[in-house]
């Protein structure tokens, strides 16, 4: 059998690509430029009163650039839809877009929901009104949807991430599978590593452990910000002197050695980790609890069934997460009884605990101060004081008033923050930390590629522009999703 091209049938495509893309590249170096040299346009005063906004050459120009790049966006859909269409006989490109062809019809599927409901949407679908945030929002939907369909559905890998193939070591991408037989899948698409495991699989295997610790560590790290940042500042005084003195405490350590050391074989012998999740953990619960009394303090009949429902609900999770195995701290000196191995419902293995309580540590901290500002502005508002004089509780018009006003911030540096944490978890890999070694994610195999990285560069450059693309992603999504928080 011989080894795929990268884009078999569709090499037509080839030629037209490159050069769309050297005429976007010229027209984004000339657009920057000319910047430097000509006034930006100004809008024109018409006899009605409305304004016309005067084109000029620098208006030329980027409307040149947005040509080329939908131009570009187009070639790169039909290289996808021929790929889907043709298979392998589309080369590499066609064998991925045929694998990942659920993902595709995920992609649709939500995408065109979402533009027919958007007026419905809120803020979500007002982002489908930027082009930036579109493009950002596709991106992150793809690693979370491929992420999903591998790690938990098992859809999209074609051989098993920890098989080693005979005579596959270091192969390129496209390489034929020796010996494989006709329930196998007949290549490696992005080749084989330095243990002849394939690229392709463990890439999207990867994706899931990624998407799994990222959104979820950084979630529960804005409760504990928020849970505490919300009364410092809108109490002040003595309360807002502490927390903020023991957060400035830890900032002023250098954030990334922290994280090292909250990883490292010595500090989880210890149990700190462990002991660090059973306090940090239990945050929701307080933040939701509060919440719901806040909200229905008046309504007896509902708070309570509700309050007992959702809090035992979590205090199970909550006791599942800080539980390992059966036993709440497990190390060489020492056992510490837990929670029955059958109640233990979560899995979280104590490599991905010790790398989720580091993130969730780390991250806090700062949503705290960011909460704390905001706090700060938006209590002296009018609505505030309206909510004070109707006799409302201090927790009501923080979580109730306060909060929903300060969405905008929060939920872009939601986004921003889950790109640093994707970048974080992966120079963890990099460096052999947190995860084990054979973990497909996309630190690890990053780090097991680079020693060959003159000779066999796909093995590492895979996992590299799957990472990259995410937080460009995120990055892209943060700045649609800011744009329109400030037009609401």
């Amino acid at each position: 059998m011989d080894p795929l091209t990268w884009t078999g049938g569709l090499s037509l495509l080839n030629y037209p690509l490159m050069l769309v893309a050297a005429l976007l590249l010229v027209g984004i170096l000339i657009q920057i430029v000319m910047s430097f040299f000509v006034a930006a346009s100004t809008p024109t005063v018409n006899a009605d009163g409305t304004l016309t906004q005067n084109a000029g050459l620098m208006g030329t120009i980027g409307t040149g650039v947005r040509m080329l790049l939908l131009a570009v966006i187009a070639l790169v859909v039909l290289y996808i839809i021929g790929g889907a269409l043709m298979g392998p006989d589309a080369g590499i490109v066609g064998g991925m877009s045929r694998q990942l062809l659920p993902v595709w019809i995920a992609l649709i599927v939500l995408f065109a929901v979402s533009i027919k409901f958007k007026r419905k949407l809120g803020l979500y679908g007002k982002l489908f009104d930027s082009t930036v945030g579109m493009i950002g929002f596709g991106l992150v939907m793809f690693w979370v949807i491929a992420g999903v369909m591998a790690g938990v559905f098992d859809m999209l890998v074609t051989h098993d991430t920890l098989s080693q193939s005979s005579g596959m070591k270091n192969k390129l991408p496209g390489t034929p599978l020796r010996g494989a037989e006709d329930a196998d899948y007949q290549w490696f698409l992005l080749g084989g590593d330095n243990l002849a495991r394939d690229v392709f699989s463990r890439l999207f295997e990867g994706a899931w452990i990624v998407v799994y610790i990222a959104p979820i560590a950084t979630l529960f790290a804005f409760m504990v910000g928020i849970t505490l940042g919300l009364p410092a500042g809108y109490y002040g005084g003595r309360l807002d002197t502490v927390l903020s003195f023991l957060a400035n405490l830890i900032l002023a350590f250098p954030v990334i050695l922290l994280f090292y050391l909250l990883v490292t074989p010595e500090i989880r012998a210890t149990g700190i980790p462990s002991y660090m999740a059973g306090v940090l953990f239990i945050f929701p619960l307080i933040f939701f609890g509060v919440l719901l009394n806040s909200r229905y303090y008046t309504q007896p009949k509902i708070r309570t069934p509700l309050l007992i429902v959702v809090l035992g609900i979590m205090a199970w999770a909550y006791l599942s997460l800080i539980s390992n195995e059966g036993t709440f701290v497990t190390n060489e000196r020492y056992t510490i009884p837990g929670l029955p191995a059958a109640l233990d419902w979560i899995p979280m293995p104590p490599e991905i605990l010790v790398v989720f309580v580091s993130v969730v540590f780390v991250n806090s901290i700062t949503v705290f101060r960011i909460v704390r500002g905001l706090a700060l502005d938006i209590k002296t508002r009018d609505y505030v004081a309206a909510a004070q004089t109707r006799g409302e509780g201090p927790w009501y018009i923080m979580l109730w008033e306060i909060l929903p006003n300060a969405r905008g911030p929060l939920i872009v540096d939601f986004c921003l923050r889950i790109g640093y944490t994707t970048i974080l978890l992966g120079t963890l890999g990099f460096f052999g930390l947190g995860l084990e070694s054979e973990s497909p994610d996309w630190g690890t195999t990053i780090n097991s590629g680079r020693r060959l990285l003159a000779l066999y560069p796909h093995v590492a450059m895979a996992p590299a522009l799957a990472l990259l693309s995410l937080v460009l992603g995120l990055n892209l999504l943060a700045d649609g999703l800011r744009e329109e928080s400030l037009k609401d």
